[in-house]
């Protein structure tokens, strides 16, 4: 069996959702991965499947430097402190400078940001070029955090990779199916607004493709083939379940929480040309629709599993 990734020791900042899922695939592929998380029961779970784990809360205690030894790799996927100014807005970037560790064999850097830096585009299509604008706290912190790993990348000489990524969606409850299961989903309508997704697991498949090819300093934006309203998804989501659309209401009408209303103030289109040429991935859900029906297989295997 190959092992592309063997005699590398990947340390992961932020062991949650998509990061977890990208572990599994770089031990998968040979490497030893450490990894932080706030929680102790994470850091068991991730203790009793092969990964050294630290409990670390980046901005609040300070960073092992022995933690480091032998490390050749880092994923950042810890968000920006919203209320630093963005320049000290990644507080792993921060934490890591006070260590004073050398990571002398440092070989591969990797952020993972969001698409919500490039702010409103009144829904064109949008890749790499596009000049940022980022409109929220979080995301004038993704700027400057990736800003900082740029620093650090060129003064080191390393490869980086900013991984912009779209709407996390996947197993569990991240995704429309548990919508529409629990009976509160609603179809919210803005005429010519789309959004941005990527299954959980092809995000994992792009770290490790990044991870085997590191080439300079990337930029990638993370999405699928698809942007579409929240309307689709949620027909196309009732459909597979055998269930009635979700109601309608009009944009104006919704009343929406300020952290939906600042995601429904930005419309864009993002394009992936450059995910889908980064040597060693392709998208295994290129929409939604194949991502929904891979949810809804996994599901079924692990009731089997069960009985």
């Amino acid at each position: 069996m190959s092992a592309p990734l063997a005699g590398r020791h990947l340390f992961v900042f932020g062991a949650g959702y998509a990061a977890g899922r990208a572990i599994a695939l770089a031990q998968a592929a040979g490497a030893q991965v450490s990894a932080t998380t706030r929680d102790p029961v994470r850091a068991a779970d991730l203790a009793e499947n092969g990964v050294r784990a630290h409990l670390f809360e980046a901005g609040t205690s300070p960073l092992n430097a022995e933690w480091l030894e032998g490390v050749t790799d880092l994923l950042i996927s810890v968000p920006p402190d919203t209320n630093a100014p963005p320049e000290d807005a990644c507080p792993v970037l921060a934490a890591l400078l006070a260590s004073g560790a050398d990571l002398p064999d440092l070989r591969w850097l990797c952020y993972l940001s969001s698409t919500g830096v490039y702010g409103d585009c009144a829904g064109v299509w949008v890749d790499e070029t596009r000049f940022p604008a980022p409109a929220t706290p979080d995301a004038r912190g993704r700027i400057g955090a990736e800003l900082g790993w740029r620093a650090l990348a060129e003064r080191r000489g390393i490869p980086l990779d900013i991984l912009r990524i779209a709407g996390i969606y996947g197993p569990g409850t991240r995704n429309a199916l548990m919508q529409l299961r629990s009976g509160n989903a609603r179809a919210v309508v803005k005429p010519g607004h789309v959004f941005n997704r990527i299954h959980v697991d092809d995000i994992a498949g792009a770290i490790r493709a990044a991870m085997a090819h590191p080439d300079g300093m990337r930029v990638l934006n993370l999405a699928d083939d698809l942007p579409a309203a929240p309307s689709d998804l949620l027909d196309h989501a009732a459909r597979l379940l055998g269930l009635p659309p979700p109601p309608r209401v009009p944009f104006a009408e919704a009343e929406l929480p300020p952290m939906a209303a600042a995601f429904w103030a930005e419309n864009r289109r993002i394009r992936n040309d450059r995910l889908k040429a980064l040597p060693g991935f392709a998208l295994r859900h290129p929409t939604y629709r194949e991502g929904l029906a891979a949810i809804i297989a996994e599901e079924i295997g692990e009731m089997a599993d069960v009985v």
